[in-house]
């Protein structure tokens, strides 16, 4: 269990003073002009040093990524984006941190745009997220006020943040669509290569990060990078906000140790499973896009990137999605193949087609008005679709299915099987040509 001591957000709940006063108190904006002054080889060695992996679902060692940007100008100005578009089903850590800790991602976006030597970042929120950009705004308000940032500023390097916000458009969260929507152009995700680090936003050198992985820059930098490698595994170390969402008594965001496993950290911040831990049927273990795991599987799996490729699943953002036995199971990927057919920019053919087939196969299933062959068939096309299309929504329409099929294929064959009994007494279901 992670330590006090060792919790980065330390208003993640907002009660504590969210002002600029009460975040340097608890320790925010602490020397940030002696981080600076080390040099941004510095910031990025220790940032490699420290393990930190994206939290934004991918898992790209953080200070390898920020060693991309060009070391040297070519004429053309860097920027930073922070992926604030938080829109994956069951995920909800970023908007904590823009509500109630705002001064952790304003002060990592100083410290993370010196080590890649970008000029400005462009903060990309949700278009639903309204409070969260008012109170994000307020914060970068009052450091603008405290010559925190910007131009001349106290710490020694000159450095812009600008808002901006999307119009709730799940796509806009995969980096290259982000930045297209940045540029008031249709969200689609680009082919790659060119990759942002060499053409980005505006065609300049970029990275795009995630809110988390910005926010706990400033602490790993203050505190050193073998404390924060000192917590968790190895290849999986550090604090992480965990989401549990769903059938547990007391569904929250919370702070834990990197490897935890997922029946401590129900039992320490869920208050249980509803019904008992008898009572639990699957977890979705990092958000929508994630393979669905059966119980047994997952009570004593370690919740970190390994742990999750251990049980055919993924870590993802580390929303776990918790499932007891009053869910309908078929019906609940069922909604999900909705949802991603629905969020599909339509760029890529098997994406466009392939995920409003696989979402009527799945409503029927639901039912069980199938044939067992079409069981192997909806597979089958899951992996036509993986890995055949520009960004990874093909992929993330495809592993909730494939979960499914491998965990749960006696309950779709009993539905199909108990449809074929009852058939008989199905009334013909009258319908005018049209």
């Amino acid at each position: 269990m992670l330590a006090d001591k060792d919790r980065i957000f330390t208003n993640i709940y907002g009660r504590f003073d969210k002002s600029l006063a009460g975040a340097m108190s608890r320790g925010c904006w602490d020397d940030t002009a002696g981080i600076i002054a080390k040099g941004r080889e510095w910031i990025i060695n220790e940032m490699k040093a420290s393990g930190l992996r994206g939290r934004g679902g991918a898992g790209f060692p953080t200070g390898l990524k920020w060693s991309f940007m060009p070391k040297a100008s070519d004429g053309r100005p860097s920027y930073l984006v922070v992926n604030a578009d938080e829109s994956e089903p069951g995920t909800c850590k970023d908007r904590e941190i823009m509500r109630n800790d705002p001064h952790t991602l304003v002060e990592g976006c100083l410290v993370a745009g010196c080590a890649m030597g970008a000029v400005a970042a462009y903060i990309y929120v949700r278009g639903e997220f309204i409070r969260e950009r008012e109170a994000l705004q307020r914060a970068i308000d009052e450091c603008y006020d405290a010559k925190l940032i910007g131009k001349n500023n106290k710490n020694g390097y000159d450095f812009e943040i600008y808002v901006t916000h999307g119009a709730g458009a799940y796509i806009c969260g995969e980096e290259t669509a982000l930045l297209e929507s940045l540029e008031g152009k249709k969200g689609q995700p680009r082919l790659k290569p060119p990759f942002p680090a060499n053409v980005g936003l505006y065609g300049c050198p970029t990275t795009v990060n995630n809110v988390e992985s910005i926010a706990v820059a400033p602490t790993i930098l203050r505190r050193g990078a073998s404390w924060f490698a000192s917590i968790g595994r190895p290849n999986n170390v550090g604090t992480k906000l965990f989401m549990l969402v769903g059938h547990v008594n007391t569904p929250c965001v919370v702070e834990e140790e990197m490897g935890i496993t997922f029946r401590e950290l129900v039992e320490r911040h869920g208050g249980g499973i509803r019904g008992g831990w008898d009572n639990l049927l699957a977890v979705i273990p990092g958000g929508a896009s994630c393979p669905v795991v059966k119980a047994e599987n997952i009570i004593d799996a370690h919740m970190d990137f390994d742990g999750m490729r251990e049980v055919k699943s993924s870590f993802g953002t580390a929303a776990a999605i918790i499932m007891d036995k009053s869910t309908d199971i078929v019906k609940a990927i069922a909604r999900l193949s909705y949802f991603f057919k629905h969020e599909s920019c339509g760029q890529c053919t098997p994406c466009r087609e392939g995920t409003g087939w696989m979402w009527r196969v799945m409503e029927r299933l639901v039912t069980g008005e199938a044939q067992k062959s079409e069981i192997d068939m909806l597979l089958d096309v899951t992996k036509q679709v993986e890995g055949h299309t520009i960004c990874a929504l093909g992929d993330a329409a495809a592993w909730p299915i494939q979960g499914l099929i491998r965990n749960f294929r006696p309950e779709i064959e009993r539905r199909i099987d108990e449809f074929s009994r009852n058939a008989h007494r199905v009334e013909p279901a009258l319908v005018a040509a049209e």
